[in-house]
Order: C-alpha cells, then structure tokens, then sequence
C-alpha cells in the first residue's frame, strides 16, 4: 500500500455545512478529542480496528493540541481520525464504525484532521499505507508517492513483539 501525499494548500473549504448536516440529520458531532476520551478511543479502535492503530491514535493525545478527533453519536464513539501520530506531517489512522459507513463520517474527519495539519503550519500532508486510494484522490487530491512502500512502516514488531519487515506483514 502507497503513501500518498496532499497539498494541504489546495485542500477543500472546511466542512462546516456538513458537520452541521451531520449533527442535524443524523446526530453525529465531530470534535477533537478531549483528555478524558483516551480509554474510551482505545477501546473502540481495538474493537473495531486494531490494538496497532491504537498505539498510532494515542500518540495524538500525547501533543497540545490533541490531534485525534472524534466522530460521536449517542455519547458513543462511531469514528476516528488522527494527525501528526504516526510521523510527523502523517494523517492517520482513521476508521469509522462498519455500522455506520457511507454516511460521509470518514470524509469529514478527513478533512477536519488536514486542516487541522494546515493550521499547524504543514504544507503538505502524507497518509500512510493508505488504503481507499481512489477516495483520497478524490477528496483531497491526493497523489501516490511512488517507492513509498514500506517507508515509515518498515521493522514493525510481530503480535509476539519480535521485529517483522512490513514487506511480509
């Protein structure tokens, strides 16, 4: 999977019609997350993710300002996004709830997490490893970074935590 590069310059308006449609049509509020949602974040993205994912999602509580956001619905977490986690300049991870997909929720905190990049002073954004490439072109014009595998990925750890080249992971 590429990493694929975007220009946070060229990116689209902020969201803000659809986060208000979002919370008016379908109760869902989208925010950056708070200190206290750590435990509540890390239980959903294992759940529905990954414990590695977690790991990635927790380093955006550790900076100020957090650079994790939330998708919630009902006081409950239906999706994620985060920012400067990773690597420096990275987006990602990010996922929303399978129950809840196709409701735009993954596009908004897309967007919401760059701009959040762009007002740190980043001009330009990577998203690692990333998967729906064709929805990232799309929605924020990204670009595959050829040669870009495994990159930042390389000499993860293995689930018993001996070291494993991303090549074969």
């Amino acid at each position: 999977m590429p990493d694929l590069l975007v220009a946070l310059y060229k990116l689209p308006a902020y969201p803000t019609q659809t986060l208000a449609a979002l919370e008016a049509d379908a109760g869902i509020v989208v925010r950056r997350a708070h200190p206290f949602d750590l435990s509540r974040t890390r239980r959903f993205i294992v759940r529905h993710f990954s414990e590695s994912w977690a790991d990635e999602a927790q380093a955006g509580f550790a900076r100020q300002p957090i650079t994790t956001f939330l998708a919630i619905h009902e006081k409950r977490i239906v999706g994620f996004a985060s920012v400067d986690a990773t690597a420096k300049g990275f987006f990602g991870p990010t996922g929303v709830d399978p129950a809840l997909r196709g409701k735009g929720i993954g596009g908004v905190l897309l967007l919401v997490a760059l701009h959040a990049l762009r007002e740190m002073g980043y001009g330009y954004a990577i998203i690692g490893a990333a998967g729906p490439v064709e929805f990232y072109e799309k929605t924020v014009g990204a670009t595959v970074i050829p040669d870009s595998w495994p990159g930042v990925y390389q000499h993860l750890l293995g689930p018993d935590g001996d070291e494993q080249n991303a090549n074969t992971a």
